[in-house]
């Protein structure tokens, strides 16, 4: 097996060599325990929180939550210029992650949708397939931390997301060994976007937006997996846009599912400068990127009630993923084509036009996430 970016986390992921065919799906590379003592970063919640009054569309949005001014990714996405348009929208996304954590960032707008794991001996909870997407072990804080990032509110306690009215709903595709099969995502794909799927009840609120930070393990890295492309192309038709990671192996996305399929917008990472984190895939398949930070340099999270630093391409994914819901609250109509589109055409230049200064084909899209000029594009889009 290829090397894994969970090693840190999950002792069950600790994998070695770098010729295998499979790989990890929740892609955030761990940060080095003595740059992360969580005693000091634990922020206490009010018990009462601080709820700002809502924001005029074209004014400044202030958050009052604790931990904003460590967000340093936000800013670096022009967060607050794309606020004063759209300061929030109750747009559905799914999480096709490691599952349901209740979060009091988000509250009842995390949604415990369903848990695809067919394996019973991999999903931890004791059985296959059923309608608690509970996340499990370990790496339950993965779907966490990205839902947090895509929409935790602004509510004066802990940290905020990109979409603080978003709802989200969790689609457990992941065992407990961080593992994903390529049936299990597909089907997960078809459900979140509200198309049926065997055996399963219709899901209650399907989703425009399907955030994937992984990929598909048990196949070659070669190129797409026939099962997954023929999912997004189902739920392409259906009006939903999948934005999925690229990995973390600094290899070529293009080989990876759903990275490498086609109608997804693929997301790579940067660090603080602008320029490809050094374990972030590149290639064609990548649209834009978005931070995703460094060992050294991780993005502020919030899970189980205590900030961490992470990075990789998981936490890039998100910050587009809820743009990409700004987006459709100010314009509902806009189809996953025309989404990619506008946040393709509206990233800001990486710094000297490349994102990678010594390696000329590792190329990481049109650039780095702009949040404001994506809002302005939408604004002014029509059909």
């Amino acid at each position: 097996m290829r090397s894994s970016v969970l090693r840190a986390v999950c002792a069950a992921l600790l994998l070695s060599g770098a010729a295998a065919s499979i790989g990890v799906k929740v892609l955030n590379q761990p940060v080095p325990a003595d740059l992360v003592p969580l005693e000091q970063t634990q922020t206490p919640v009010p018990a009462t929180p601080v709820l700002p009054r809502p924001a005029l569309p074209g004014s400044p949005v202030r958050t009052f939550d604790p931990l904003y001014s460590q967000q340093w990714n936000l800013k670096q996405i022009g967060l607050e210029a794309a606020w004063a348009l759209k300061p929030g929208a109750s747009v559905t996304v799914a999480v096709l992650d490691t599952g349901y954590v209740n979060s009091a960032e988000l509250g009842a707008r995390a949604v415990n949708g369903y848990d695809f794991v067919s394996d019973a001996a991999r999903s931890g909870d004791g059985d296959g397939r059923d309608a608690d997407a509970g996340g499990v072990g370990p790496l339950a804080y993965h779907a966490e931390s990205v839902a947090n990032l895509i929409g935790a509110a602004r509510d004066g306690r802990g940290v905020v997301g990109v979409n603080p009215l978003a709802r989200i709903v969790h689609v457990r595709v992941a065992g407990q060994d961080g593992m994903i099969d390529p049936v299990d995502l597909s089907d997960g794909i078809r459900w979140a976007a509200g198309l049926s799927v065997p055996g399963t009840p219709l899901n209650r609120f399907p989703a425009r937006l399907l955030n994937l930070s992984l990929y598909a393990d048990f196949i070659p890295l070669t190129g797409c997996d026939a099962r997954i492309q023929a999912a997004i192309d189902a739920v392409t038709l259906r009006g939903a846009l999948v934005i999925a990671g690229a990995a973390n192996d600094g290899a070529d996305a293009a080989g990876y599912s759903p990275a490498g399929c086609n109608h997804v917008l693929t997301v790579g990472a940067v660090d603080r400068t602008g320029r490809r984190a050094s374990y972030s895939n590149w290639g064609s398949a990548v649209a834009l990127s978005a931070p995703g930070g460094t060992p050294q340099d991780g993005l502020p999270l919030f899970s189980g009630g205590v900030l961490t630093r992470r990075n990789g391409t998981s936490f890039a994914t998100p910050e587009v993923t809820g743009v990409a819901s700004l987006m459709l609250g100010l314009r509902p109509t806009l189809t996953p084509a025309a989404l990619s589109d506008l946040l393709r055409r509206s990233a800001a230049p990486f710094p000297g036009g490349r994102c990678d200064a010594l390696h000329v084909a590792y190329t990481c899209g049109t650039g780095t996430l702009d949040a404001g000029a994506a809002l302005k594009l939408a604004q002014n889009w029509k059909p």
